[in-house]
């Protein structure tokens, strides 16, 4: 599947707004709502992701065809990282442990906003560096 890649940048921008919400409020019920738009993108795709929708709907009409298009593949393994984080970070929240909330929240939002201030996605670029590794271990057995 092939998507517009100013999609995932579009909703790296929302995802840093919420995150730095949740990291200034200590907000585990807030962290918890970005869990659940990244457990939608790292399992049903960005695209039906809610910010995917939102860019879909609000966004994307209002802009020129995408030069060219991206595989899903590398964003929705960055949703998945990003889902990962901020799990730990609304378990830590949640849980009293404040440091973890606090440490994962960051992580996750140093992660959106170069994706969405430079359009370098973290995630994507571990992706591709397993699929890389992968494809190395396969060719050597």
């Amino acid at each position: 599947m092939q998507i517009d890649p100013r999609g995932p940048r579009f909703a790296a921008a929302l995802t840093s707004v919420v995150l730095a919400a949740a990291l200034v409020t200590g907000s585990g019920a807030l962290l918890a709502v970005q869990t659940a738009v990244f457990a939608v993108g790292a399992l049903a795709g960005v695209q039906h992701s809610p910010y995917g929708f939102v860019y879909r709907i609000l966004v994307r009409p209002r802009l020129g065809p995408p030069r060219e298009l991206e595989d899903a593949r590398p964003p929705r393994f960055a949703q998945g990282v990003g889902l990962a984080f901020a799990l730990a970070g609304t378990a830590g929240f949640l849980s009293g442990a404040d440091w973890l909330g606090l440490a994962a929240t960051g992580l996750a939002l140093a992660a959106a906003f170069l994706n969405a201030a430079f359009g370098y996605c973290l995630g994507c670029e571990a992706y591709l560096l397993l699929r890389r590794g992968g494809a190395r271990v396969g060719a050597r057995a």
